[in-house]
């Protein structure tokens, strides 16, 4: 049940992080890496793998995007 609900936060956060790539959303990865942060630690919990990595998949996604708009943009 833990893995079910890593994953649909993964998946919403997912869903933000993609979102973000537009040019001036870079700083909405500042909300949305706590959100898969948390994620993640519920997926560390369960059973299954899956849903902790998914949200290690995009806790990456936004550093980089957060570096490569330099923190803000």
């Amino acid at each position: 049940m833990l893995n079910l609900v890593s994953l649909v936060i993964g998946a919403v956060a997912l869903v933000c992080v993609a979102i973000a790539f537009i040019p001036l959303l870079g700083w909405a990865n500042w909300l949305i890496i706590p959100l898969a942060v948390l994620g993640a630690g519920i997926g560390a919990v369960s059973g299954s793998k899956s849903g902790r990595n998914l949200n290690l998949f995009v806790i990456v996604v936004g550093i980089v995007r957060l570096m490569l708009g330099g923190g803000i943009l």
